[in-house]
């Protein structure tokens, strides 16, 4: 006991702080940022890739493969999103669980970016193509230790892209651990997602291109005498100042000749600490159906019009159980000109039969 009380006690080491030493981007910065998007209906309806909710949902898995546990075996989820302009993707996993060795998944994540316009240095355009995608295959393995209360899991993933003449492939790994109370119903989970690379470029020669390494905090809490539960992502640990400069504000700072005051200390404190916060709360009634409501600022402070800010960074959703059939609707607002729509299905094969 003593010798396994060391080994969690060196992993979660290495998880808070080992993790200070990788080089470190954030959004925009890096290839493969597509990792980052919300695969499941679930996650959109609540803001984010949240990782501290700990249940029976099987795609929170692709976020945080510690909460991949036995009340998921056998089960099967597919996901399809509307995504902006024409851009479509999906998300498949099935995982499995066996008493000695723990829990096994697989995912299967694509997303397709549509049909551009072709044409060369000169403008003139030669016709249209579709071959624009990423992808990434992933394989999950999560095992409880601690006397069931934590639980920790890794991913193994492949990475790559194809843009009509140019491709290019890589590997990464996830590591994480999830503390659980069932009697308290409350969880907490860190994350070190994208530990990587790419093994070849898009052509010869160029450099080696980062991923979108990132250190996550998830939180949740369902009240005990109360149908709602509170989840609360801390997201890019890692990179501490998330605050920047436009190049509108840029230009008022120093061309105009009443330029609009600084903000101080507290106001920068308090817009950057919100940046790294995405939150999310669910009305829970019954197991067979739930309302979801998330909010990213991040999101809002980025994408949005600031004389027009409508609901962006807002994020809405509801999931219900239909026969044997748990079906899900995710639907957020990036911009005012741009909505997501997400839908999942998920199966427990074991309701269907015995034979499993």
């Amino acid at each position: 006991m003593f010798a396994l009380m060391k080994k969690q006690t060196l992993l979660l080491l290495l998880l808070s702080g080992g993790t200070w030493l990788l080089q470190a981007q954030s959004g925009g910065d890096n290839i493969w940022d597509f990792l980052n998007v919300p695969v499941s209906a679930r996650a959109t309806s609540l803001g984010g890739q949240h990782v501290g909710i700990y249940d029976d949902d099987l795609n929170w898995v692709y976020n945080n493969p510690s909460l991949l546990n036995s009340s998921m075996n056998n089960q099967l989820t597919m996901n399809y999103a509307d995504y902006l302009a024409d851009i479509r993707f999906g998300y498949i996993s099935y995982a499995r669980s066996f008493k000695r060795l723990g829990n096994l998944g697989m995912g299967l994540y694509h997303i397709d970016y549509g049909k551009f316009t072709e044409a060369d240095e000169y403008g003139n355009q030669l016709g249209t193509f579709n071959q624009v995608y990423d992808y990434s295959v992933n394989a999950f393995y999560s095992r409880e230790v601690v006397d069931s209360l934590l639980q920790i899991g890794g991913t193994l993933k492949t990475i790559g892209s194809k843009y009509q003449y140019w491709n290019a492939f890589g590997a990464a790994i996830d590591l994480s651990a999830t503390y659980h109370n069932d009697p308290n119903q409350f969880a907490a989970a860190l994350v070190v997602k994208n530990i990587g690379g790419q093994i070849n470029t898009f052509y010869d020669g160029s450099g080696q291109e980062p991923l979108p390494f990132e250190v996550q905090l998830g939180l949740s809490k369902k009240l005990l005498h109360a149908p709602f539960r509170f989840s609360l992502l801390l997201r890019n640990l890692e990179t501490p100042n998330l605050r920047y400069e436009t190049e509108a504000e840029i230009d008022q700072r120093i061309n105009s000749e009443t330029p609009t005051p600084e903000p101080g200390k507290l106001t920068k404190f308090g817009d950057n600490a919100m940046r790294h916060a995405v939150f999310g709360v669910e009305f829970v009634p019954t197991k067979n159906f739930n309302l979801r409501l998330g909010y990213n600022y991040k999101r809002r402070e980025e994408l949005k019009i600031p004389d027009k800010t409508g609901m962006v960074g807002f994020s809405w959703g509801f999931g219900m159980k239909i026969y044997k059939f748990h079906i899900s609707y995710g639907r957020a607002r990036y911009h005012l000109a741009a909505v997501t729509n997400h839908f999942t299905l998920a199966i427990k094969l074991d309701e269907f039969s015995n034979k499993y």
